[in-house]
């Protein structure tokens, strides 16, 4: 069976295929198309929240996803749009066949010079048709070429993480094995990004290509290129593959470009300020975050305007608070740090979760010592507990009384205690406005 590919039956089947795979394109890219689109919007939703809640490994999963997404849509579009004007072609040429340019009775000049410039009408189809299979199929091979750049990253980060920052090594081994293997791969990922845009320049020559080798070797794992490496080879070696992985670069970069740019209607208000003395942002109040869209900012209360007897402060959580906590109560920080990817299959342990409750009591005593509340100019003593908000993301909450407020506008303000060379000094981490009116 693996020598298949050499009979001419299979080839003839190859050949056979390839002619009618038009039919396959569309049908493809029409259901990915529709379960794209379908798809984009609660991943973007998705990456922006990971974004907002400082999820590094599900930021980064969502962010490969969006891409991905992208990619796909424009590019299959892209492919439909033309393997339809390349059926409506074959149509045309059915009816009219080939472009008789006698026919049309222009100047010699013009008649010469669309002849060289237009040339054949059957020339046209077959470009289009060019266009169109090499589209379809280098759509697939960017997802490949994001997932290379995301593990060449990863590899990196975890470089970094597990042997240059780890404490368990000696120093010996996590810098005398770290250093030369993160400067390896640096300097690799750099050597392959310049073959890579040089489509293949430092293979081609004898003694750059030695060296070269055993790069390229390792990054064919790292990258999971030996997956995708025939489609590669198979652009490179023809000329319109070749000129179209040239142009795809710049292309989407103008694409970013573009994408990027919006229309400013004031030169003072902008949506996405934070709040502030002079500004409501939505994001600060729970009562606006029923719509999915809006993502909680650091700290939010109830409602702008408040009529009942209290004030309820969320904090939202993200590992920067965690590892304030660990600096300033060192005991609290684990042997081993579980954040990140974990899993539910573990089993309880009811000794450990005894100790585990009087942990988390300590926990929400230093988070009490790190961070004050006012309103206005006066300092309350809160008393944050572990909460969910509306939208089910964890955090701290803890309610301020209200009674001795005056009617109107007031300012919360949420700041944190900083120790810099023994210097006391309070940070602001949130300042939201609200008004006053009890019932």
């Amino acid at each position: 069976m693996s020598e298949d590919y050499n009979k001419p039956a299979f080839k003839k089947l190859l050949q056979k295929l390839q002619e009618e795979s038009w039919q396959l394109e569309l049908l493809i890219s029409g259901f990915a198309i529709f379960g794209l689109f379908t798809a984009i919007e609660p991943v973007y939703d998705s990456m922006r929240e990971a974004q907002n809640n400082q999820q590094l490994y599900t930021s980064v999963i969502y962010t490969i996803g969006f891409i991905s997404c992208a990619i796909l849509i424009f590019n299959l579009m892209l492919h439909v749009l033309l393997r339809g004007l390349w059926i409506g072609a074959l149509g045309l040429r059915y009816v009219s066949g080939d472009i008789d340019y006698e026919t049309l009775n222009y100047s010699p000049k013009f008649t010469h010079y669309l002849k060289k410039k237009v040339g054949s009408f059957d020339k046209y189809i077959g470009t289009l048709e060019n266009y169109c299979s090499i589209i379809f199929a280098i759509s697939f091979l960017l997802i490949f070429y994001v997932l290379a750049i995301t593990l060449t990253i990863i590899v990196i980060v975890l470089i970094i993480n597990y042997v240059l920052s780890n404490d368990v090594l000696p120093g010996w081994v996590s810098k005398g094995i770290g250093i030369p293997i993160m400067i390896f791969i640096c300097l690799g990922m750099f050597i392959t990004f310049i073959d890579f845009i040089t489509l293949g320049f430092l293979k081609k020559k004898k003694w750059i290509s030695k060296i070269y080798f055993p790069i390229y070797w390792v990054f064919s794992f790292i990258t999971l290129s030996f997956l995708y490496r025939p489609l590669v080879y198979n652009f490179l070696d023809n000329k319109f593959g070749r000129r179209l992985s040239l142009i795809l670069v710049p292309f989407y970069l103008l694409i970013s470009v573009i994408a990027s740019f919006h229309y400013e209607n004031s030169n003072y208000i902008h949506a996405n300020v934070s709040s502030s003395s002079i500004m409501a942002n939505s994001s600060s109040y729970e009562e606006l975050l029923i719509d999915n869209k809006n993502f909680t900012n650091d700290v939010i209360i109830q409602s702008k305007v408040i009529t009942d007897p209290f004030l309820k402060v969320f904090m939202l959580y993200s590992e920067n608070i965690e590892d304030r906590v660990f600096y300033y109560n060192p005991a609290l920080e684990p042997n081993e740090d579980i954040r990140g990817l974990s899993t539910d299959l573990v089993f309880n342990d009811d000794s450990y979760r005894g100790k585990k409750d009087s942990l988390r009591q300590e926990y929400l005593k230093t988070i009490n010592s790190i961070y004050i509340i006012k309103v206005d100019s006066t300092t309350y003593n809160n008393e944050f507990i572990f909460g969910q908000n509306i939208k089910k993301e964890l955090g701290f909450e803890t309610y301020v009384g209200t009674k001795d407020l005056t009617e109107g506008k007031h300012l919360l303000n949420v700041n944190r205690r900083s120790i810099v060379e023994d210097d006391t000094t309070y940070w602001r981490v949130a300042r939201i406005p609200f008004w006053y009116y009890p019932n």
